[in-house]
């Protein structure tokens, strides 16, 4: 890889899960305008509802989201109470009774609800909103901490989709990010939500671990495709211990570089697809059955914070400490601490803390950016015919795009961009070019690769 690439895979960009990013979200946008927002919801059109349980049994080193230890089970449950206050605050706030597309709890460790607090969750959800004939129902498992009983409970409540944490099934590698999960345990969850019901099971895994080698990341796959996952997510390690202190636990001579990093990604890449699954965009790998699948076929493939999605819901309610929202008119993020977000839903005040109205120019990039990131392709000019811009609205886009050409990351013909085989792993680098935020500096972000 030349030196240029490794300089470019080593750049600070984006996810790109929303646009712009929440870096750049305001204290300007508070309750008051959510709730105004929300009155403006369109009832003939379906939402999509993310809760986020901020609450683990043990800090994973690698983690980069917002969770911390319960090692009483009381703080969950008062967060459970505060949980169904704010779907009703919610559902109270919007113009009537709402379709539901999609559901998706994440967190931190969900399944730490008890089955009577998780049960109650979705009996709630299901009285205040209609779930949708074809609605999905997800949720993320951490494999060490569920049983038989508490899947049984999860199918029960309607949960038709899973996501296991996987990482890496290395013991050098589990033990450098403090978490040791054997095969074994996997494949016994995976057992066990298939006899539950539960058939639509992702896995994820990462790369640019501590430890970890090429070697590592294919037996990590091999493995997993014996379990025949149907979807399969392919993270890049982000080592951000200026935003999460307990990476400081990982010890930086143990990471890989730009080049081992890139390698690994290709590796595992290049054998999920020998092993007959479908890249989809950046890191998301699906069978050619999926539903993510066929929406990649027919470019109506979305993403949001949950990563590549089927979701074609214009609103996305986020429900939870940290949980960010997305309206028609712009993005809103709840109080990050438990304590601010809980004695805000006490006081019946939806808790958000932040966000941003989107104007023309943010819808314009984001469908750029959401296009690139799905697609590897856009065209500037029916962009711009889409939107009612000037031809010329991308000109200086366009022409930083021509040293991407020369580098073989992009073919350029007319003013449509396609992003090629090596390219794909640089495609948030490739987006931030479309950025106008970036520039500004207010965050850092993780490696591009």
């Amino acid at each position: 890889m030349s030196g240029e690439l490794i300089s470019r895979a080593n750049l600070s960009v984006p996810r790109y899960t929303s646009y712009p990013t929440a870096p750049h979200f305001k204290g300007s946008i508070d309750s008051s305008r959510y709730e105004s927002w929300l009155q403006e919801q369109d009832p003939a059109q379906p939402v999509s509802l993310y809760l986020h349980v901020p609450f683990c049994k043990k800090m994973c080193w690698y983690c980069g989201c917002h969770t911390k230890i319960a090692a009483r089970y009381s703080p969950v449950e008062t967060y459970a109470k505060t949980l169904r206050a704010e779907i009703e605050m919610l559902a109270d706030r919007l113009p009537g009774r709402f379709s539901l597309s999609h559901l998706h709890w994440g967190g931190g460790t969900p399944t730490i609800l008890s089955e009577e607090d998780f049960k109650a969750t979705m009996a709630l959800i299901g009285e205040r909103f209609r779930f949708t004939s074809d609605a999905e129902r997800a949720i993320e498992i951490d494999p060490r901490t569920v049983d038989a009983a508490k899947i049984t409970a999860l199918a029960a409540a309607g949960i038709n989709r899973a996501s296991l944490g996987v990482q890496d099934f290395s013991p050098a590698v589990q033990k450098a990010i403090n978490r040791v999960q054997s095969f074994e345990i996997t494949r016994n969850t995976t057992e066990n939500l298939r006899r539950a019901g539960i058939e639509k099971i992702n896995f994820d895994l990462m790369y640019g671990l501590p430890l970890q080698t090429e070697a590592d990341i294919l037996r990590t796959v091999d493995l997993s495709h014996q379990l025949r996952p149907d979807r399969i997510a392919l993270f890049g390690y982000a080592h951000v211990p200026w935003m999460k202190s307990h990476m400081r636990l990982i010890n930086d001579d143990d990471l890989p570089g730009a080049e081992l990093r890139l390698s690994q990604a290709a590796a595992a890449a290049t054998r999920l697809k020998q092993l007959g699954y479908r890249q989809i965009g950046l890191d998301h790998f699906a069978r050619s059955d999926d539903t993510l699948a066929t929406a990649q076929e027919k470019r109506q493939l979305h993403r949001n914070f949950q990563g590549y999605t089927t979701d074609m819901a214009q609103t996305l309610l986020g429900v939870g400490a940290s949980a960010i929202g997305q309206l028609p008119q712009g993005y809103v993020q709840n109080a990050v601490s438990i304590h601010e977000y809980e004695k805000s839903v006490a006081k019946s005040q939806l808790p958000v803390i932040k966000g941003i109205e989107t104007g023309p120019d943010d819808i314009l990039r984001r469908y750029v950016i959401e296009r690139l990131m799905c697609d590897l392709e856009v065209d500037l000019k029916e962009v711009c015919e889409k939107f009612g811009c000037e031809p010329t609205y991308f000109k200086t886009e366009r022409a930083a795009l021509q040293e991407y050409e020369d580098e073989g990351l992009v073919k350029l013909q007319d003013e449509t961009i396609t992003i090629t085989h090596q390219g794909r792993f640089f495609v948030r680098t490739i987006c931030a070019l479309f950025d106008k935020y970036l520039e500004q500096g207010l965050a850092r972000h993780s490696k591009a690769v």
